[in-house]
């Protein structure tokens, strides 16, 4: 571990190539990765990530010159309901570096180190981007992660802009604690921006068949992504505020959704293949029947994913296929 620690607030994002060995385990399934000192020409730092949506990334910026441990390494758990564990706390109180979401999505991480004396370096993804919990940005005007009714949308790793503002800033913390490698850290990034050009260039390609086409979402996790591309969200508005605010949608904005998918309004059903429900099933039986197509996403890294990049391309291409660019 390094010392003295400063005070630092940004980000995280994705990609992966590969590193040394891994363990596992914990009630978040968690996932530590060790760092092979020999090939490391600074200080090896210890960084915990609390969710696995930004593990990869980290595990890629890093390289053998940090210990990552991720908390969050399962889709069978919750971000916003998960309880650390002591181990976990003490993860905590050992970093260097720690990685979280923000914007309310794991609290829990953030609020442990808020209690922590000396507190170690923290990338606040939502900090890094300018967005607020209280679902307000910095800048005037409706900003990128605000959704209806003042709520945020805190899938900030569906952002492309949010994930390469997020390396940035890891890359950032990373060289700040341990500068005798920062070119090494240079080095990992190049590295891994190279390793996401198929992402990249998947999104770019979306954008001329997205061009005057709509998308409607069971949930919001994918929507960031959506934008980005320049698809219409033709969400039905009282299922979409039901929906940010993960509440259950009225019978009449069900009925909404369901006749938008009928008469042709939404071209695209974005469906969060994560999430079991009768409403989500039963719009998604709505849009086979008027045929429309399925778009599946999820909200976390399935488990047979074999990196950021990976999880994000397949989605892409599944979008272009339903866009009619398939290939």
């Amino acid at each position: 571990m390094v010392s003295p620690r400063t005070t630092v607030l940004a980000v995280l994002a994705a990609g992966s190539l590969g590193l040394a060995a891994c363990s596992s385990g914990a009630a978040g399934g968690t996932d530590t990765t060790e760092a092979d000192s020999a090939n490391c020409p600074g200080d090896v730092l210890d960084v915990v990530v609390s969710v696995d949506q930004w593990g990869d990334v980290v595990r890629s910026l890093a390289g053998d010159c940090a210990n990552v441990t991720t908390v969050i390494n399962s889709t069978a758990v919750d971000p916003h309901d998960y309880e650390p564990s002591t181990g976990d706390v003490a993860g905590f109180e050992d970093a260097d570096l720690v990685v979280v979401n923000g914007a309310d999505y794991d609290h829990w991480a953030s609020d442990a180190v808020a209690n922590l004396d000396p507190a170690p370096v923290v990338v606040d993804a939502a900090e890094v981007v300018g967005i607020e919990e209280e679902g307000h940005a910095e800048d005037d005007g409706h900003a990128e992660g605000e959704e209806g009714h003042g709520s945020v949308n805190p899938h900030l790793w569906y952002s492309p802009d949010y994930v390469q503002q997020t390396a940035e800033a890891v890359t950032d913390a990373l060289s700040d604690l341990s500068p005798d490698a920062a070119d090494y850290f240079a080095e990992q990034a190049t590295a891994w921006t190279t390793s996401m050009q198929p992402y990249t260039d998947e999104l770019a390609g979306l954008e001329q068949l997205a061009a005057g086409k709509s998308y409607a979402a069971t949930e919001t996790v994918f929507d960031y992504t959506a934008t980005a591309v320049g698809l219409t969200d033709a969400t039905p508005e009282g299922y979409r505020d039901a929906a940010s605010n993960e509440s259950d949608p009225a019978a009449g904005d069900v009925a909404a959704f369901e006749a938008a998918l009928a008469d042709g309004s939404i071209d695209v059903l974005v469906f969060n293949s994560q999430t079991e429900g009768a409403v989500p099933d039963q719009l998604r039986a709505a849009a086979e029947s008027a045929g429309v197509p399925v778009v599946e996403v999820t909200e976390s890294v399935p488990e047979d994913a074999g990196s950021f990049e990976e999880w994000q391309l397949a989605q892409l291409q599944q979008l272009a296929d339903a866009l009619g660019g398939g290939r």
